[in-house]
């Protein structure tokens, strides 16, 4: 009979506990599952014999018996907000509070405060001042630097300055998260940790690879590489300190970042080339009289380590302290799915994927896969619908370089833009074949693709368009959603994302596809508005280019600049951090509702609105495409009535 990690301080007095070792505090609500962190996490202790107990969802305002509940752990307290970046959860593109929260029971709003994370560890150190508390999770992460928050409109220093938390876990966290445990077991203390990799940490000291050297490395400007010479071993324009076999390179300040936009860009500029390869180097910035310094991350984890993470004794279910309070959102959609790898060398420039979990892709075996199908068709209340294959992409699973020497230092930001590397084997047949082998599990009656399609790993001699129509034919349920996200060349080109022409050849195939197949299936596509480098005139021609095809949009999205994506740089900055070009940003709400507008230009009630707007900003020429204006031109009628 297995069990939930504990929760209650009753269930940790059943366990014979007298203290706990670990103690996880999250924002989300309980779901042991390998799909959600906390739990991955919390297994992973629990199999090297750590006592584990999780305050999920702990109360923020009251007089804190949450957070004292187990006591003092041995060991440290780790802190995430939760799947999800507390501010994401809550607020929508327009800044509006959201009214629910899919990682909570009943989905109910308000169970979590705003930047959980800063909130929880000021909390514990205020309680507890002597315990580590270590910072994890996607939003951490992500702050890990200076970086740009879209909801305070302002540059933020990184969450390590911001909150008195000993330490960040970065990214995907299993392995680094047992080396602290271990560290910290053995008597260390928590500057031990300071010389793991995937950490982050705040030193006072300037930090032992930069001892001795100015700031800067030689005060020089960043050039647009953002880099600068510090150590003629390692060549012009290289802005490091050579020490040994490892590198360290210093960013701009936080200070300086504030006064200068373009040192900001510069600076991520570094970040995204060093997060893009396997062996990179590790990142300074000083903030004020104090360094935050982040090491290099693990390398990707093996086929191996990914089953047994799997294989690790989970509920499968939400804690049964929620039954009474509904079913929790998050965990109803993914339920019936099944997870086939980590990672993402897609590149999109809106995406914290790459950064987070990291562009190299983690793949299970065949085996482990279709040990958890037959794990879940033994659950009674499954009857016989697998909702999804797939990952952060559908069609990346055992996807890698053929010769991974040349990945190893490799700083391209995908895969597959501009176009397809050659290094990389993009075969699909092994997925075909896998998708196969789960649909004939006797109790698998349908098995549907629910994760997003990379149309542009399609090539020939890869089997991607054999791939596509098996998807086609037998994995969806009659609505199958890409996202080609724009129309424009220049827009889908800041994007990171392949031309249009490919979703035209993709509609073109399934076309045919279901027209052979005798199916009557839609492909629904997906677009974003208000993305740096789009004007209203590439809105204006995305709803012409969308009326021509004879669609009527639902699947749309206002961007929302997230820390530590090259699109919120953009935002933020006005600048390509890619090549220091300025970029056009819509900021103001008027400029971005009237973007928005352009997706529903089918809609009789926002005509008038959309014709103004183009009026204002002289694009008259897309009213006529648009619109049935008549012999004597509607658009002007209706402004001068409307003044």
């Amino acid at each position: 009979m297995g069990h939930f990690l504990p929760i209650t301080l009753e269930e940790v007095k059943r366990l014979g506990w007298e203290q706990v070792d670990v103690v996880l505090v999250t924002g989300d609500a309980y779901i042991d599952h390998p799909s959600f962190g906390t739990a991955v996490i919390g297994r992973t202790l629990e199999a090297a014999g750590y006592r584990v107990a999780i305050i999920p969802q702990p109360n923020w305002r009251d007089d804190l018996r949450d957070f004292r509940k187990f006591g003092r752990p041995r060991l440290f307290f780790g802190v995430t907000s939760g799947a999800m970046d507390s501010m994401v959860n809550h607020y929508t593109a327009a800044r509006r509070l959201r009214h629910d929260d899919a990682y909570t029971p009943g989905g109910q709003a308000g169970f979590r405060p705003d930047r959980a994370a800063y909130v929880y560890a000021r909390i514990l150190k205020q309680l507890y001042p002597d315990v580590p508390v270590i910072l994890a999770g996607i939003e951490a992460s992500m702050r890990r630097l200076a970086h740009y928050d879209y909801w305070d409109d302002r540059l933020f220093s990184s969450i390590l300055i911001d909150t008195p938390a000993d330490l960040l876990n970065y990214g995907m966290g299993e392995r680094t998260t047992l080396k602290i445990a271990r560290l910290l077991d053995e008597g260390n203390g928590i500057e031990a940790c300071y010389e793991l990799p995937q950490v982050a940490y705040v030193t006072g000291h300037t930090p032992s690879p930069l001892r001795g050297t100015p700031p800067n490395l030689g005060g020089e400007p960043l050039t647009r590489t953002g880099l600068s010479c510090s150590s003629p071993k390692l060549g012009e324009g290289d802005h490091r300190k050579a020490v040994g076999k490892e590198c360290v390179i210093e960013l701009h300040s936080f200070e300086e970042c504030l006064k200068s936009k373009r040192c900001e860009a510069e600076n991520y500029h570094i970040i995204e080339l060093e997060s893009n390869k396997i062996e990179c180097d590790a990142l300074v910035q000083k903030h004020g009289d104090r360094y935050v310094v982040v090491n290099p991350p693990e390398p990707p984890v093996s086929t191996e380590e990914i089953d047994a993470s799997f294989d690790l004794p989970y509920m499968r279910l939400p804690h049964p302290k929620y039954k009474k309070r509904g079913p929790i959102p998050a965990f109803e959609m993914i339920r019936w799915s099944v997870n086939t790898h980590r990672g993402c060398f897609g590149g999109c420039s809106f995406c914290t994927i790459s950064a987070h979990q990291g562009k190299q892709i983690a793949s299970r075996s065949e085996e482990s896969i279709l040990r958890e199908v037959d794990t879940i068709t033994q659950d009674p209340e499954f009857h016989g619908v697998l909702t999804d294959l797939g990952g952060p992409s559908a069609n990346m699973w055992r996807m890698k370089g053929k010769n991974t020497e040349l990945c190893r230092k490799c700083s391209r930001y995908s895969c597959s833009m501009p176009t397809i590397c050659k290094n990389l084997d993009s075969d699909h047949r092994p997925m075909i074949d896998l998708l196969r082998k789960v649909a004939a599990h006797p109790k698998v009656k349908h098995l549907y693709v629910g994760s997003g399609i990379r149309c542009d790993l399609f090539a020939e001699g890869n089997g991607g368009w054999d791939y596509f129509r098996q998807v086609v034919v037998n994995h969806t349920s009659g609505r199958l959603k890409v996202a080609p996200e724009h129309t424009s060349a220049h827009v889908l080109a800041l994007m990171r994302k392949p031309g249009f022409e490919l979703f035209r050849e993709t509609k073109r195939r399934f076309a045919e596809i279901c027209k052979q197949a005798g199916l009557r299936y839609q492909l629904i596509p997906y677009f974003i508005s208000s993305h740096p480098g789009c004007r209203m005139e590439d809105m204006a021609q995305l709803a012409v280019d969308m009326k021509q095809m004879g669609y009527r949009l639902e699947q749309i999205q206002d961007f929302t600049p997230t820390p530590m994506t090259l699109s919120t740089e953009m935002y933020y900055t006005g600048i390509d951090p890619s090549t220091m070009k300025p970029v056009y940003v819509a900021v103001t709400p008027a400029d971005k509702a009237d973007q928005r507008r352009m997706f529903f230009f089918y809609k009789p009630e926002l005509k008038g609105e959309i014709i103004q707007s183009l009026h204002r900003t002289g694009l008259e020429k897309y009213i006529g495409k648009l619109f049935d204006t008549g012999e004597n031109g509607i658009g002007k009628q209706y402004v001068k009535r409307k003044k």
